[in-house]
Protein backbone atom coordinates (compact mmCIF):
# COMPACT_ATOMS: atom_id res chain seq x y z
CA UNK A 1 0.00 0.00 0.00
CA UNK A 2 1.19 3.54 -0.63
CA UNK A 3 2.13 5.84 2.18
CA UNK A 4 -1.00 6.60 4.22
CA UNK A 5 0.00 10.22 4.75
CA UNK A 6 0.36 10.80 0.98
CA UNK A 7 -3.04 9.15 0.40
CA UNK A 8 -4.65 11.44 3.00
CA UNK A 9 -3.06 14.47 1.33
CA UNK A 10 -4.45 13.42 -2.06
CA UNK A 11 -7.91 12.80 -0.55
CA UNK A 12 -7.87 16.30 1.00
CA UNK A 13 -7.22 17.77 -2.46
CA UNK A 14 -10.18 16.00 -4.10
CA UNK A 15 -13.44 17.81 -4.83
CA UNK A 16 -15.61 17.66 -1.67
CA UNK A 17 -18.15 15.01 -2.78
CA UNK A 18 -15.39 12.71 -4.01
CA UNK A 19 -13.30 13.15 -0.87
CA UNK A 20 -16.45 12.40 1.16
CA UNK A 21 -17.03 9.21 -0.85
CA UNK A 22 -13.47 7.96 -0.26
CA UNK A 23 -13.58 8.80 3.44
CA UNK A 24 -16.99 7.14 3.89
CA UNK A 25 -15.79 4.00 2.11
CA UNK A 26 -12.64 3.86 4.22
CA UNK A 27 -14.67 4.32 7.42
CA UNK A 28 -17.27 1.74 6.40
CA UNK A 29 -20.04 4.34 6.73
CA UNK A 30 -22.87 3.36 4.36
CA UNK A 31 -25.07 6.35 5.25
CA UNK A 32 -22.28 8.86 4.57
CA UNK A 33 -21.33 7.07 1.35
CA UNK A 34 -24.92 7.19 0.03
CA UNK A 35 -25.17 10.88 0.95
CA UNK A 36 -22.49 11.66 -1.66
CA UNK A 37 -24.80 10.63 -4.56
CA UNK A 38 -27.79 12.29 -6.23
CA UNK A 39 -30.97 10.20 -6.03
CA UNK A 40 -30.76 8.97 -9.65
CA UNK A 41 -26.99 8.46 -9.82
CA UNK A 42 -25.30 5.71 -11.79
CA UNK A 43 -22.54 3.49 -10.46
CA UNK A 44 -20.91 1.07 -12.86
CA UNK A 45 -18.61 -1.30 -10.99
CA UNK A 46 -16.69 -3.74 -13.18
CA UNK A 47 -19.20 -3.37 -16.06
CA UNK A 48 -22.30 -3.84 -13.86
CA UNK A 49 -24.78 -0.91 -13.65
CA UNK A 50 -26.44 0.24 -10.42
CA UNK A 51 -29.00 2.99 -11.08
CA UNK A 52 -30.44 5.09 -8.26
CA UNK A 53 -29.88 5.12 -4.53
CA UNK A 54 -31.70 1.85 -3.81
CA UNK A 55 -29.46 -0.13 -6.19
CA UNK A 56 -26.37 1.82 -5.12
CA UNK A 57 -27.21 1.11 -1.48
CA UNK A 58 -27.41 -2.64 -2.14
CA UNK A 59 -24.14 -2.57 -4.11
CA UNK A 60 -22.33 -0.50 -1.47
CA UNK A 61 -23.65 -2.57 1.44
CA UNK A 62 -22.30 -5.75 -0.14
CA UNK A 63 -19.28 -4.77 -2.21
CA UNK A 64 -17.91 -1.78 -0.30
CA UNK A 65 -19.04 -1.85 3.32
CA UNK A 66 -19.54 -5.62 3.51
CA UNK A 67 -16.09 -6.32 2.10
CA UNK A 68 -14.53 -3.59 4.29
CA UNK A 69 -13.12 -2.07 1.13
CA UNK A 70 -10.44 0.57 1.60
CA UNK A 71 -9.02 2.94 -0.99
CA UNK A 72 -5.47 4.23 -0.68
CA UNK A 73 -5.38 7.04 -3.23
CA UNK A 74 -2.19 7.08 -5.29
CA UNK A 75 -3.19 9.52 -8.04
CA UNK A 76 -5.96 11.98 -8.78
CA UNK A 77 -6.53 13.93 -11.98
CA UNK A 78 -9.22 16.46 -12.81
CA UNK A 79 -10.12 16.25 -16.49
CA UNK A 80 -12.74 18.52 -18.08
CA UNK A 81 -14.86 18.62 -14.94
CA UNK A 82 -14.43 14.94 -14.11
CA UNK A 83 -12.21 13.49 -11.42
CA UNK A 84 -10.22 10.32 -12.04
CA UNK A 85 -8.94 8.66 -8.87
CA UNK A 86 -6.45 5.80 -8.93
CA UNK A 87 -6.32 3.78 -5.73
CA UNK A 88 -4.83 0.65 -4.28
CA UNK A 89 -7.72 -1.47 -3.02
CA UNK A 90 -7.77 -3.68 0.04
CA UNK A 91 -10.46 -5.39 2.07
CA UNK A 92 -11.78 -8.75 3.17
CA UNK A 93 -12.55 -10.05 -0.34
CA UNK A 94 -10.84 -13.13 -1.78
CA UNK A 95 -7.49 -11.93 -3.15
CA UNK A 96 -6.40 -15.23 -4.72
CA UNK A 97 -5.11 -14.60 -8.22
CA UNK A 98 -5.24 -10.82 -7.88
CA UNK A 99 -2.19 -8.59 -8.28
CA UNK A 100 -0.62 -6.85 -5.31
CA UNK A 101 -1.28 -4.01 -5.23
CA UNK A 102 -4.77 -4.30 -6.68
CA UNK A 103 -5.31 -1.06 -8.61
CA UNK A 104 -8.72 0.36 -9.47
CA UNK A 105 -9.57 3.59 -11.23
CA UNK A 106 -12.66 5.53 -10.14
CA UNK A 107 -14.10 7.86 -12.79
CA UNK A 108 -16.28 10.39 -10.96
CA UNK A 109 -18.70 12.89 -12.49
CA UNK A 110 -20.30 15.33 -10.12
CA UNK A 111 -22.87 18.09 -10.31
CA UNK A 112 -22.86 20.68 -7.56
CA UNK A 113 -22.09 18.93 -4.30
CA UNK A 114 -23.11 15.39 -5.33
CA UNK A 115 -21.80 12.54 -7.45
CA UNK A 116 -23.95 11.79 -10.50
CA UNK A 117 -21.86 9.01 -12.03
CA UNK A 118 -19.10 6.69 -10.87
CA UNK A 119 -17.41 4.14 -13.11
CA UNK A 120 -14.97 1.74 -11.45
CA UNK A 121 -12.51 -0.34 -13.45
CA UNK A 122 -9.59 -2.53 -12.53
CA UNK A 123 -6.46 -0.93 -13.92
CA UNK A 124 -3.90 -3.13 -15.61
CA UNK A 125 -1.11 -0.56 -15.53
CA UNK A 126 0.03 -1.42 -11.99
CA UNK A 127 0.45 2.05 -10.50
Amino acid sequence: MPDAQRSEQLIAELPPPIAAFVRAANLGDLHALLATFVDDALVNDQLQDYWGKEAISAWAAGDVIGERLTLAVVKAVEHYGHCIVTAHIDGLFDKRGLPDPLVHVFYFSSFGSKIVKLIILRNQSGI
